[in-house]
């Protein structure tokens, strides 16, 4: 399966996400991943306004099981704490992967 990861970056520079990266995603997925520099916008539940963000987009190629759901649930988490991000998406597809 194909994980995608959509962290806005409101609040969040360059190096805090790096950081980010090193202590919470690298840790949990050691066997590869890729990050991607995104623009995405965000509208809470209820609001009006759309607001408009840097963002990241983390894909991990795994194999399906209820560990990775675990981890990847704890990785969003620590983001939304850390920074205080209303979400993460997330987004799990089939794929068929090879390297």
């Amino acid at each position: 399966m194909v994980v995608e990861l959509l962290f806005g970056r409101t609040g969040v520079s360059e190096a805090r996400w790096v950081r980010f990266l090193a202590a919470e995603v690298t840790p949990r997925f050691p066997d590869g991943l890729t990050v991607l520099d995104a623009r995405g916008q965000w509208r809470a539940p209820g609001a009006i306004k759309i607001v408009r963000e840097r963002s990241k987009i983390v894909m991990i190629a795994m194999p399906p099981h209820a560990d990775n759901d675990a981890k990847i649930y704890a990785m969003a988490e620590a983001y939304k704490k850390q920074f205080r991000q209303d979400s993460v998406g997330i987004i799990v597809r089939p794929a068929c992967v090879a390297f």
